[in-house]
């Protein structure tokens, strides 16, 4: 059995690069970018009217403050000219400024009768004009590779014509069940019998991270369970057991897995929930988490290990946790890292409060619905006073 810290360097070591590949745009949310991206032109690519309201030159509003209008310009014309620089052209939010103008007045502070517009308030030179690669010049990097991308990247992409991207490829995922007490969701279970939740679970969890993935399940029969991971070692990337790795007398997976030739690196983390946690790779290039089979333990490994070992794969660093502040003193004895349940709030100071919500063990999955986060209370004391800080890993 080896400590948290160790078996989290393991994971986070073993991380693979699944290469690269070109997508829409418009599927990029959420996606690592594995190429630059640099503007094309100067941005705004004009100088770009701020406000609806008429376009003047300065110095000559200045004398006359009513001024005719020679004409309406809209977004989306081409540049034109202000031909009299005493007189003035009405303007549309987002249009070129005209040539000969220098200010733009909004028609909050105008009054526009019988053809000319009359400046009721002060203004100032160059005022609502949004300069021409006043943001960015063209050739500047706008987003590095290696950024994960959100709606402002997307926004930014469009902007800049990047209708097909560059980013980390996934890994093609399977998400495997095990046990014969396990039955589908849509079946009645017998009163020896639970419904395979595990599975959904973690799917949903990697399909919030937009990784798709199968399922598929294994019945207690060790020649089987070999044979098919065998199958699977020769099509996935990413393979998710869930059960078969305590050491009860049908818990095929270890020896099963060593007989496919999956390395094993660790199995048994000095950890609750989770001890029985397995990790290995096979030569092939896949990565094998082996996560218990009680509901909360399998979740709890999935949230601490799996999702930093993706972001690492795809070119990320691994997450940086927010810090919690218990609300409450908790006692625990075991010589173990002690991943507990809570639920957060926000205090007036602008801490995250978290309050242990103790459930009743590792298979008490209705106790999820309570929480938000698991915080995590290092080995090495039997007593955590209320107001200690520890990193938060949060789920909801």
């Amino acid at each position: 059995m080896i400590d948290f810290q160790e078996a989290r360097r393991l994971v986070n070591g073993a991380a693979n690069d699944f290469g690269v590949e070109r997508i829409p745009l418009s599927k990029g949310i959420g996606r690592v970018l594995r190429e630059d991206w640099y503007c094309d032109r100067d941005l705004p690519p004009y100088n770009r009217v701020t406000m609806d309201g008429i376009a003047v030159r300065h110095e000559n509003a200045l004398r006359n403050r009513t001024l005719e209008i020679e004409g309406v310009i809209a977004a989306g014309d081409p540049v034109s000219v202000l031909n009299d620089p005493d007189q003035c052209v009405e303007i549309m939010t987002g249009a070129v400024l005209p040539k000969n103008a220098d200010t733009i007045i909004r028609y909050e502070d105008l009054t526009i009768t019988d053809g000319s517009a009359t400046i009721n308030e002060p203004f100032s030179f160059n005022q609502n004009i949004h300069w021409r690669g006043e943001d960015r010049k063209k050739g500047d990097l706008l987003v590095p590779s290696g950024t994960l991308l959100s709606s402002s990247e997307i926004g930014v992409g469009a902007s800049i014509g990047k209708s097909e991207i560059s980013v980390s490829k996934h890994p093609r995922t399977i998400i495997i069940s095990t046990g014969d007490e396990l039955v589908e969701i849509d079946q009645v279970p017998l009163p020896h019998q639970i419904r395979r939740g595990n599975i959904y679970r973690t799917q949903s969890t990697l399909a919030h991270l937009g990784i798709d993935s199968d399922t598929a399940h294994l019945n207690d029969d060790h020649d089987e369970i070999v044979r098919r991971l065998t199958e699977y070692i020769n099509e996935y990337d990413l393979i998710i057991l869930s059960g078969g790795v305590s050491k009860g007398k049908f818990d095929f997976l270890p020896t099963a897995l060593e007989q496919c030739g999956v390395v094993k690196l660790f199995h048994r983390v000095a950890q609750r929930p989770g001890k029985p946690l397995w990790f290995g790779a096979h030569p092939k290039g896949v990565t094998v988490f082996a996560l218990p089979g009680n509901p909360i333990s399998s979740f709890m490994s999935l949230h601490i290990y799996l999702i930093d070992w993706l972001r690492i794969c795809f070119g990320l660093s691994a997450m940086t946790r927010p810090m919690g502040v218990l609300s409450e003193e908790v006692i625990f004895k075991p010589d173990l890292t002690y991943f507990l349940e809570v639920k957060l709030e926000y205090s007036p100071k602008g801490q995250i409060l978290a309050t242990p919500m103790k459930g009743n063990g590792s298979g008490d999955l209705a106790n999820l619905l309570n929480g938000d986060a698991f915080i995590q209370l290092p080995r090495g004391q039997n007593i955590y006073p209320k107001g200690g800080v520890h990193p938060v890993f949060v789920y909801r």
